[in-house]
């Protein structure tokens, strides 16, 4: 039997880029969508995208860059979160979005040239990755929140079962007890 030394035959590979050294987040990704879906908030009644100097702090908060009109946001913000919402069926709207393509490093990766892109550029990560069927919009009509859902069965429903799930239960536990009686 012979032995030989792996190294002395073929000398250790140079490894491709990670998805780290190109700078490729899903986590930060997963934020910004979910910050942008949440522009609106039906709990306490209030709308960035109604306001040009809002959107633009928004987007500056963020470190986005240039905030292209609020129409153009609004209409996609609104898109994005009827496709991720329980029963409510996508708009046919077909909107294209500028996005650049870099080489860093040798590995081509999308930019945004402005804030929407670049949300746009987190979106479309989290769909050819499989993060976009966690994003859920959570069905209390007086909540509406976006949010993640980090379950191993990708079963949450509510953004929260402390509350939204917990009012949802206690209501159909109060409507199954009064038609009962």
């Amino acid at each position: 039997m012979v032995f030989v030394n792996s190294r002395a035959v073929a000398p250790e590979a140079v490894r491709p880029p990670t998805l780290e050294t190109v700078g490729l987040d899903f986590d930060h990704d997963i934020e910004l969508v979910l910050a942008f879906l949440n522009t609106c908030d039906a709990e306490k009644g209030t709308e960035t995208l109604d306001d040009h100097d809002q959107w633009q702090q928004w987007c500056t908060d963020r470190s986005l860059g240039t905030a292209p009109g609020v129409e153009a946001a609004r209409e996609i913000r609104d898109s994005m979160r009827s496709a991720v919402s329980y029963g409510v069926p996508p708009p046919t709207l077909s909107t294209a979005w500028p996005v650049q393509v870099r080489l860093h490093r040798g590995i081509p990766v999308l930019t945004g040239v402005d804030a929407l892109g670049t949300v746009l550029v987190a979106a479309a990560r989290l769909v050819h990755t499989g993060h976009w069927d966690r994003v859920k919009i959570c069905p209390a009509d007086d909540c509406l929140v976006a949010f993640y859902d980090r379950s191993r069965n990708r079963s949450r429903t509510w953004c929260s079962m402390r509350v939204c799930g917990n009012r949802e239960k206690a209501r159909s536990w109060r409507e199954r007890h009064t038609t009962s009686a």
